[in-house]
């Protein structure tokens, strides 16, 4: 998840560091370039930009729309709104290491790329995953009481940071490797990684809301995706499905499982369905560290290594579509999007492996455990 900037005139591609000062102002993502000569080289068909933000008339038209890559061509219907600043986090919450790098990169991670050893988490690690994982429910609970026709998913990430920040935690993707905000909110075609930005959500959409917070020095993350107002029975039985994959592939979690077996669950069930799994993105161990070993891959036949123990702890996490399974991603860098512009779903559980089975760190805390949408259907 990292992100380099290029300069942006046609075949310079040197690297850059200027920024333009109007799309700053109007919250459009990149626009670098490597100098005062190529910025004013291109000017003339980079002030494009500006016209389509501000709505204002392109070639004697009038653009509703905003559009910061012209020549991008978008696989689906939705499109990028502009975008407030990156919010703040008070001194006195603790901060993980890529919080305040210059480059968001988390040296820690960096430190045992490659490894494939799986931490075993003792008893005060445990206890530390178990209460940022029971806040990280209480962020995405905020979340999920205003996601509705006509808010935007910027708000929606105004109020998850609020929250965090009374549960003293820092919100986990703020900076990471660069992420502007503090959660992903991933709408209709968007797998993951979605920017909050300035769009309201539109009746019928599907809104993924992925959160995780850092409390006391342990990440605990979680997603799931959301109804906007009347979503068709397609895409209802899309995210149902969705949340039934995540469940069998928990059921199967038990110390001496093979961590490649949970793609050959999930797979089986979506594919019975019409649907086929993303396999760019996958689940992941989390602790002290947001992102590490093991992986955990939900297409089959993956190549996965390792076995579950007691004290293991990671993420599942199925991306499932409604057409193919592979994936774009827009020009930010980060928005991951079908290939196809068909929907796609997802939930994401923390998980600890115990001596019987597992314990599901960031369920739901009221009697039936279920998750949002099913309040819905």
């Amino acid at each position: 998840m990292s992100s380099s900037n290029l300069c942006e005139s046609p075949g310079c591609n040197l690297p850059a560091k200027l920024q333009c000062p109007t799309c700053r102002q109007l919250g459009i993502q990149g626009s670098f370039f490597c100098s005062q000569e190529c910025f004013k080289g291109n000017w003339k068909t980079h002030k494009i930009i500006h016209a389509l933000a501000k709505g204002e008339a392109v070639d004697g038209k009038k653009e509703n729309g905003y559009n910061p890559w012209p020549h991008y061509n978008f696989t689906g219907e939705l499109r990028p709104f502009p975008q407030t600043p990156i919010r703040t986090v008070p001194d006195r919450i603790p901060r993980p290491d890529y919080a305040d790098h210059p480059k968001g990169f988390p040296l820690s991670e960096q430190a045992v790329k490659g490894s494939s050893q799986i931490k075993i988490l003792d008893d005060e690690e445990i206890e530390g995953m178990r209460v940022s994982c029971k806040l990280g429910r209480e962020v995405l609970d905020e979340a999920a009481r205003v996601c509705d026709v006509g808010v935007t998913t910027d708000e929606i990430d105004r109020i998850v940071h609020e929250a965090c920040l009374e549960r003293d935690c820092y919100p986990s993707p703020m900076n990471y490797y660069q992420f502007p905000a503090s959660c992903c909110t991933s709408v209709n075609e968007v797998i993951c990684h979605g920017i909050p930005d300035t769009r309201p959500l539109k009746d019928g959409d599907l809104c993924n809301v992925d959160i995780t917070v850092y409390h006391n020095g342990f990440h605990g993350d979680l997603n799931e995706t959301f109804f906007v107002g009347n979503v068709s029975e397609k895409h209802k039985n899309l995210v149902k499905v969705t949340h039934e994959c995540l469940m069998k592939a928990i059921e199967m979690v038990k110390p001496g499982e093979k961590y490649r077996e949970i793609g050959n669950v999930i797979q089986k069930h979506a594919q019975a369905n019409g649907y086929s799994v993303v396999r760019s993105y996958c689940g992941h161990g989390i602790h002290r560290l947001f992102h590490t070993a093991p992986n955990v891959p939900h297409y089959a036949k993956n190549r996965a290594v390792g076995v579950m123990k007691p004290g293991h702890c990671f993420t599942i996490e199925p991306m499932i579509s409604m057409g193919t399974w592979k994936d774009e991603m827009w020009p930010d860098k980060w928005t991951a999007v079908t290939a196809d512009g068909q929907f796609s779903a997802q939930f994401e559980h923390t998980l600890l492996v115990t001596e019987t089975g597992c314990d599901i760190l960031t369920k739901r805390r009221n009697e039936t455990g279920l998750p949002h949408f099913m309040d819905k259907m």
